[in-house]
């Protein structure tokens, strides 16, 4: 008999605490006996390395980045995510295909959604996706000037956002303003989490 598993992403615009949500919900879900891998895109693969120096260079074409953001993930769900399911594991991606899909689709006009979907189809489904959600006048003030990327300037990042919500209604991803005080948000974050683990039949140490 297989072992259950797990793959949930957060998602949100830059600065709005994925990384941060992603380590402390790995923490909570191990205090409560589960493995958990917590993973991130771009990934630490060589493709992944090659995107994240991308990441600081204007020069590069919309249609490039969506490349290569695809040609990582495939790797990254082939070679980690999926072997890790395998084993049992609840996966944690900070950021996975809506990352692409938004971030890509709004680079350039001649991009769009259907496009990017079908480069990343090979990609598998997250069990769960998280859209964390925030002001980018707030998410800037969270970064420094030489840890921001091509895609980080307020106007651009109001369309993300905006984007980000449309495509959480339609999709019926939870979301999660974090504006609000780190424990509180992750509680929110938790909460989510653990009811869709007790729907899967996981069995829960300590919850009603």
């Amino acid at each position: 008999m297989a072992q259950k598993s797990f793959f949930l992403v957060l998602e949100g615009i830059d600065g709005s605490g994925t990384s941060t949500h992603s380590n402390l919900l790995k923490g909570f879900l191990e205090s409560k006996g589960f493995k958990v891998h917590l993973t991130v895109e771009p990934s630490e693969s060589d493709i992944g390395k090659l995107v994240r120096k991308y990441l600081k260079d204007r020069n590069v074409p919309p249609t490039t980045d969506a490349l290569l953001f695809a040609a990582d993930r495939d790797f990254h769900y082939q070679n980690e995510i999926k072997e890790k399911l395998s084993e049992g594991y609840i996966v944690i991606s900070d950021r996975y295909i809506e990352s692409s899909i938004v971030y890509q689709s709004l680079q350039s006009d001649e991009i769009s959604i259907d496009w990017v979907k079908i480069i990343n189809k090979f990609a598998g489904k997250a069990d769960l996706t998280i859209i964390l959600d925030i002001d980018p006048k707030i998410s800037l003030a969270r970064k420094t000037s030489e840890n921001l990327e091509k895609f980080e300037y307020i106007s651009f990042l109001d369309k993300v956002r905006n984007l980000y919500l449309s495509r959480a209604k339609e999709e019926d991803y939870f979301i999660i303003n974090t504006n609000d005080i780190i424990e509180f948000v992750q509680q929110k974050i938790q909460e989510i989490v653990l009811d869709k683990l007790k729907e899967k039949g996981f069995i829960i140490k300590n919850h009603k």
